[in-house]
This record gives C-alpha cells, sequence and structure tokens, in this order.
C-alpha cells in the first residue's frame, strides 16, 4: 500500500504506564485531536481477549479521526478489527509473512537500524520504516542509539517513507531535520504529558518542519 508522508507526521504509540487513572481511549482521543495523524496500539501484556477488545474501541476512535489504527506485531488482531495495518518490529512475524497474510492493501511497518535491514523490508513488502532509537529512551531499556548520519542513510537507501523513533521530544525533534525522515514516532513525549491534545498539538507542529 502507498503512503503519504503526512500519514507519518505525528505518529502516537501507546503505552499504558502514562494513564495515570485515565482510560486508554480517553488519551487516544486528546492525542488525535492534538493532531496525531496515526496511531500505534502497543500491547506487551494484555491477554489476547483484552487486546481484541481495546482494539475495537481504538479503531472506532481512530475512525472518528480518519486516522490510521496500526497493531503492534499481531495480524489476527489487525485481520479481526479489520485495522490499517500492522507494524512488526525485528524480533517480530517477517514482513513477507505479515504482507502474505494481510494482502495488498494493509498497511505494513518494520523496524530497521541499519541500511541492510531496512532494504530487506522494503524488498519483502514493507509500506514504511520505523527507524531507532534516535536519542535516548524509557520505554525500551534496551533500545540502542542510532546517529543522525546513519538515519540519513537509511532514508537515502530506500523509497519508502522512514519515521524516527526513540526519545523524540519537542525540544530535540528539530535536530532531526534534514535527515529525510517523512515524521516522527512518540510514546511519553505526548503519553506521559498532564495535557496531551496540547503536547500533540505542540509536537505535529515541529514536525511538519521536518520536510
Amino acid at each position: 500500500m502507498s503512503m503519504k508522508k503526512e500519514q507519518l507526521c505525528l505518529y502516537v504509540i501507546t503505552d499504558r504506564t502514562w494513564l495515570n487513572g485515565r482510560t486508554l481511549e480517553q488519551c487516544v482521543k486528546e492525542a488525535l485531536s492534538g493532531g496525531a495523524t496515526m496511531l500505534q496500539l502497543r500491547e506487551k501484556s494484555l491477554s489476547k481477549e483484552d487486546f481484541l477488545h481495546s482494539a475495537e474501541q481504538l479503531k472506532q476512535v481512530c475512525d472518528e479521526y480518519h486516522a490510521p489504527l496500526i497493531i503492534n506485531d499481531d495480524v489476527e488482531i489487525a485481520l479481526k478489527t479489520d485495522a490499517a495495518g500492522v507494524h512488526v518490529g525485528r524480533q517480530d512475524l517477517p514482513v513477507s509473512e505479515a504482507r502474505r497474510l494481510l494482502g495488498r492493501k494493509k498497511i505494513i511497518g518494520a523496524s530497521a537500524r541499519t541500511v541492510e535491514q531496512a532494504v530487506s523490508a522494503e524488498r519483502d513488502g514493507a509500506d514504511y520504516l520505523g527507524v531507532g532509537a534516535v536519542f535516548g529512551t524509557n520505554t525500551k531499556q534496551d533500545a540502542k542509539n542510532i546517529s543522525l548520519s546513519e538515519l540519513t542513510e537509511i532514508c537515502k537507501a530506500v523509497q519508502i517513507p522512514v519515521v524516527a523513533i526513540g526519545g523524540i521530544t519537542s525540544e530535540n525533534i528539530s535536530e532531526l531535520k534534514g535527515t529525510g525522515i517523512c515524521g516522527a514516532a512518540v510514546i511519553s513525549a505526548v503519553f506521559a504529558s498532564k495535557d496531551i491534545t496540547w503536547a500533540a498539538r505542540k509536537l505535529k507542529e515541529k514536525a511538519k518542519d521536518l520536510y
């Protein structure tokens, strides 16, 4: 599926760590109303049943805001909820297998840290790449940083859009300008904020300046 770079401008990824008594559905609504352009539902500890229920709820919210819902690493959930697609990591389902199961009309995102991984993912059918960590991050303790020059080389090596991820905030996002990315993927920069809508709006404005 051909993607528009605008869809990846502000890509928010869920993390229940930051709910602080709020519902995930409400937090997502606030992020989307602030300008988030794509949502990834990432659930590493929920049961299959709860994951599906959460995906069904957020699919309705995303449809309301005309934002694609991406499911992290679960093709079955993506198919059952008619989500826009899936994102697979390096240790997850191979891109080629995800493409076989989902067909050509669904979005498939893939994580990459090297030019070789990026080119391979594009060849196997990925529609976009998530590349990082570009800055230090508390969300994934094992995530190693890649340099901005490496990020730039990855963007040059592929034809599909690239979104940067890892420790991105409204204070450092401008450092990514000129690398060739189409947007930024964030978690705590939006969801850890007391005012999620404001945080998303601020990041969206700065993300639009990246290209």
